[in-house]
């Protein structure tokens, strides 16, 4: 089947807005070559001359001659990136997520996509077990770099046991070929209590350390165990004890990467020092927070924000109560820092939400619903004028929890007004200019 790109959206103004292309219409080909992704298309519309097969929302297919300048955009958005189907997962991780996910959820949640072009596009990690030899190839001849791969563990065999797949073993293999291309990786571990930590995790650090400079950093990220685990192999958390372990270890190698490069090349997950109650490291510790995206320097980032905002203009003529809303490890973040605000007439609350939809065990904000939340707000007694919810809880783009819960569900249900915040300037803002 031909892979056709669905159009979302059309710019004002555009070479597409001319030809009077609309959302819903499809491309098909770009000089008689079919597209398979951004990608493909990219390169194809680069020319200066062009001709474009269109098919239209009622199954009308036209051709569109285009004449422009090089790289000149045509002003198309895609529904997805990917015109073809996103490559799934083919691994049986024991950590992971989608499995502990409760039924009755929006599909989205479930797809277990492991595909090296949203890797490329958008930083989603994959793990090279279902790369093709033409996979190897493309990526080589368009130089799709950076890459980000979950490697978990460099021992092939205690690999391909944690993925549950045996090509999973060949990661080192992999990684050296891809190095071979030139082609640049950010790196990272889901670490597992007595399974890829202690030794393991030192031989991973050590042999992705021996890549650079075209490993760039790898993250260490804690594995995640909701309460829907029924059908998955045990797992713990990392204690108070075992977490502040990790974090010497990965500190000595800090040390040792800084030394011999300038960067510490290895990097914490915030989960860790808010779990063993230990301070995150300091802003130039994380050389320009090469993984934020994965949760690596949040809390320093958020804080570094913070101390730049103005507080000494704002104040209420009226009384003012708002409630904060964020994750249980984040309350030891956001107290202090509210608790030492003085803005005139302003109280604020903050209320850390226990995660009963996935489990006491996950404590980050960005796993909170919206029926939690409405659940705390309801038993948390007093009054207040308004509620900051946290953003990145939200869907990117959009005001809806994971449960399908929205920003207005929960309005309704404090019988308030509800805001997003969806970092420090944001909550300051609204903090400050509340009304």
């Amino acid at each position: 089947m031909t892979a056709k790109g669905l159009i979302s959206h059309i710019a004002a103004d555009s070479i597409a807005e001319e030809l009077e292309l609309a959302p819903g219409d499809k491309v098909v080909a770009v000089d008689g070559n079919s597209v398979n992704d951004i990608i493909d298309l990219s390169f194809a519309l680069a020319a200066e001359s062009l001709e474009i097969l269109i098919e239209k929302a009622n199954g009308d297919q036209l051709i569109f001659e285009i004449d422009k300048e090089y790289d000149e955009d045509l002003g198309l958005e895609f529904e997805s990136a990917v015109f073809d189907s996103v490559r799934q997962c083919a691994n049986q991780c024991l950590f992971c997520f989608v499995d502990q996910m409760p039924p009755g959820l929006r599909p989205s949640l479930y797809v277990k996509d492991d595909d090296y072009r949203l890797s490329f596009l958008y930083g989603n990690f994959i793990t090279l077990t279902n790369l093709t030899t033409a996979d190897k190839k493309r990526i080589r001849q368009l130089h799709l770099s950076p890459l980000y791969i979950s490697v978990h563990t460099t021992d092939g065999d205690l690999r391909a046991a944690m993925l549950g797949n045996s090509r999973a073993k060949d990661i080192m293999k992999q990684l050296k070929q891809l190095a071979d291309y030139g082609i640049e990786m950010h790196t990272q571990v889901v670490l597992c209590p007595d399974w890829n930590d202690g030794p393991a995790l030192a031989k991973t650090i050590a042999d992705l350390w021996s890549l650079r400079p075209n490993v760039l950093s790898l993250a260490i990220v804690p594995v995640g165990i909701t309460r829907h685990r029924t059908f998955c192999r045990p797992l713990e958390n990392f204690s108070p004890e075992t977490a502040a372990t990790v974090i010497e270890t990965v500190a000595g190698w800090q040390k040792v990467c800084r030394q011999e490069s300038g960067s510490a090349f290895v990097y914490l997950a915030d989960e860790f020092y808010l779990a063993a109650n230990h301070l995150v490291p300091e802003y130039d510790a994380y050389d320009g927070f090469p993984q934020l995206e994965n949760g690596v320097g949040i809390v320093r980032s958020f804080l570094q924000e913070w101390d730049d905002q103005d507080f000494s203009v704002a104040g209420y003529r009226e009384p003012l109560r708002l409630d904060v809303v964020c994750g249980v490890s984040a309350e030891k973040i956001f107290r202090p820092l509210l608790a030492a605000l003085n803005i005139p007439n302003l109280t604020v609350r903050v209320l850390p939400v226990d995660n009963c939809f996935f489990g006491s065990s996950i404590t980050v904000t960005g796993l909170l619903t919206g029926q939690d939340i409405i659940a705390a707000l309801a038993g948390s007694g007093g009054s207040r004028d308004g509620i900051i919810l946290p953003g990145i809880a939200l869907r990117k783009g959009e005001n809806i929890f994971l449960d399908g819960a929205t920003v207005d569900d929960v309005a309704d249900g404090a019988g308030t007004t509800a805001r997003v915040a969806y970092f420090a300037a944001d909550l300051a803002q609204l903090l400050m200019s509340w009304r």
